[in-house]
């Protein structure tokens, strides 16, 4: 068997396989011709927006492919890129994720509002050909916006689309990567097509090993360059963010649903006093989870890795961004690298097990892991991997052969990185100051699988004791309330099912302690009133004194179950006195499966009863009235 290729070999490789060719036998080749010339034509910018990472594995995937066709990438966020060097480029691939409500991910939020602000010039990206990858859900109502807005603007300033954009989706069975698949397949047929191969000259197999996204240096290697152009810390004075987090200390956490309840939610509070970031109602917290200890030693004990020993990163041939420092310190031990960096507890995808095919010394396990690469594997990988959701330390654990024969560098290209959770702050600085409230529902299921699907960040968040510091900093959420101190407020009407109703307790608490409580309106349901009615004493105090009006759905405390979306259809004639007479903003919080649709429903449903038209009027009422008043944040 022919050995693994490495990519860093690739310009030996090729000029190798050119001197096979008739073409070099006979001359043909062209005087002035040099491989870094022939390379620098082939030039391609990969970039993406990625929100949780999805996005860049994808841009890291086509960059390897790139590879494989003789093409030069550079892969990057597109925040990254300055719009300078962009305006140069000829070729580009744009992988974007939609985020929220149809909104950029972070890193492209820059780069997009720049091209916006030169929609002008149609001839700003005149020798651009270009491709867009969407990635996105189905069941989101703005389906893949990001990537469609950016692909028209990209036409607009002047650009040449190479193939149709791609629609990647969340929803499939076999997840974005039905789509992915099939749109890479076109656009690498498309750009042989213009930057065809030299004579004899066909693509380097899929059977090569790239080289490893980092290199990993051992303190007290004899090339150990440790003290040489070491990662500082950022600046503690600036704002807490992704690259410079805010230590905050838990001031409290406590479950608030009852102990024979199905399911554990708990109110975790932290102190943020000397943190200068005005959050308001409707922002989030992003919160930097650690793998559980005994999932730690777990992972160690099953890859016979030595949990003391000190590495830091370099960069290698792919020029990746190194992890931030305060993730992973300079020098920072195995252990401490598993506990606060691999997520060990996520679910592995295809590039997982072609990277594991070059390490295995089994034949069997060899040919498992190529046949769940491959596209026709992708239904044995779903029900493998995905269906009973098992995780990357459990897979490695499946393949005896394969577990220990894992080089540790390679590592940090099998396994993604922690990411930050997000989410909606239950709390009002303006009410409670000082201090920032989660409400947190601890993810626990059962799959096929004998272990119980514990999640990540809920289940490390909610062992969090009195005085321990977690990583946090602020966001902009996907919600936008009209300010409490504003004159001439609208009516609000908040409708949240379970933990759903986070962001509206931080609204309502605002409201009141700005003394503009008129016509705050607050939909909720849950189970049953005796269990998991979330700030129950709260709310039927502000009831009591007039400052809010409530309506509650326990669909389990009756025979027929009621939800959110019925108690809204039973109060149709309060709600469209708001809605149609008094223009009330209406937001809706919660699972994005069925529920945004019940609610919609039930809307319409007010709609029509008040206005008593057709339901072509009504249609039209909602998409040109209803809907700029209308907001939702939702999650899978």
């Amino acid at each position: 068997m022919e050995p693994p290729i490495s990519r860093s070999r690739l310009e030996i490789n090729f000029i190798r396989l050119l001197e096979e060719t008739q073409q070099m036998a006979n001359g043909n080749k062209p005087k002035d011709w040099t491989f870094e010339k022939w390379m620098e034509d082939r030039s391609l910018m990969i970039l993406y927006g990625s929100q949780t990472g999805t996005a860049q594995e994808v841009a890291e995937r086509i960059g390897r492919e790139a590879y494989c066709h003789f093409f030069n990438p550079l892969v990057s966020a597109m925040d990254d890129i300055p719009i300078e060097e962009f305006s140069k480029a000829t070729l580009a691939v744009f992988v974007a994720a939609t985020t929220g409500q149809g909104d950029n991910p972070d890193n492209m939020t820059k780069f997009f509002k720049i091209l916006w602000a030169n929609r002008k010039n149609r001839q700003l990206l005149v020798n651009l050909k270009f491709g867009v990858l969407g990635l996105g859900d189905s069941s989101y109502q703005k389906f893949n916006f990001a990537g469609k807005r950016l692909n028209n603007l990209l036409a607009l300033l002047g650009g040449q689309s190479l193939v149709k954009i791609g629609l990647g989706d969340d929803q499939h069975d076999l997840g974005p990567d039905f789509e992915v698949d099939s749109w890479l397949q076109s656009l690498w047929t498309k750009l042989l097509e213009l930057y065809p191969l030299p004579d004899g000259i066909k693509p380097i197999s899929s059977y090569a090993l790239p080289p490893p996204k980092y290199k990993v240096c051992y303190v007290g290697d004899e090339n150990d360059n440790l003290n040489i152009d070491k990662p500082t810390m950022s600046d503690e004075t600036v704002e807490p963010s992704a690259l410079n987090p805010f230590y905050a200390h838990v001031t409290m956490n406590k479950r608030v649903t009852a102990e024979n309840h199905f399911q554990e939610v708990r109110l975790v509070e932290f102190d943020v006093s000397s943190v200068q970031y005005n959050y308001k109602p409707g922002d989030v917290l992003m919160v930097q989870p650690q793998n559980l200890e005994e999932h730690v030693d777990e992972f160690i004990s099953v890859l016979s890795l030595d949990p003391e020993k000190k590495f830091y990163l370099e960069r290698s041939e792919t020029n990746l961004t190194l992890p931030p420092a305060w993730l992973l310190p300079y020098p920072c031990t195995i252990r401490d690298c598993v506990r606060n960096y691999f997520d060990i507890q996520s679910v592995p995808k295809r590039y997982f097990f072609e990277l594991l095919s070059f390490f295995t010394t089994d034949e069997d396990e060899k040919e498992k892991f190529i046949e769940f690469s491959s596209p026709k594997g992708q239904q044995d990988l779903y029900d493998y991997c995905h269906r009973p959701k098992r995780s990357i330390m459990e897979v490695l654990a499946d393949f005896p052969h394969t577990k220990k024969n894992i080089p540790f560098e390679y590592l940090f290209d099998l396994i993604p990185p922690i990411r930050p959770r997000p989410y909606s702050i239950a709390s009002s600085r303006l009410a409670i100051p000082d201090r920032v409230q989660l409400l947190v529902a601890v993810v626990e299921y059962r799959t096929v699988l004998k272990r119980p699907r514990l999640g990540l960040c809920t289940n490390w968040l909610s062992r969090q004791k009195e005085n321990s510091y977690v990583p946090i900093w602020f966001k902009s959420g996907a919600l936008t309330f009209p300010v409490a101190s504003s004159p001439d407020l609208p009516p609000v009407i908040m409708i949240g099912p379970g933990t759903g109703c986070a962001p509206f307790r931080a609204y309502i608490q605002e409201r009141v302690a700005s003394g503009q409580h008129e016509n705050v309106v607050m939909v909720f349901g849950c189970r049953n009133r005796d269990k998991d009615f979330f700030f129950k004493e709260e709310w039927e105090a502000l009831v009591a004194e007039k400052k809010l009006i409530l309506h509650c759905a326990f669909s389990r405390d009756q025979d027929d179950k009621v939800y959110v979306q019925h108690v809204m259809r039973q109060h149709a004639d309060s709600f469209w006195d708001l809605i149609g007479n008094k223009k009330a903003m209406v937001f809706f919080a919660g699972n994005a499966k069925r529920v945004p649709i019940d609610i919609y429903e039930a809307l319409t449903f007010i709609c029509e009863k008040g206005l008593g038209c057709s339901t072509q009027d009504v249609e039209e009422y909602m998409k040109k009235d209803l809907e700029k008043r209308y907001q939702t944040e939702t999650w899978a």
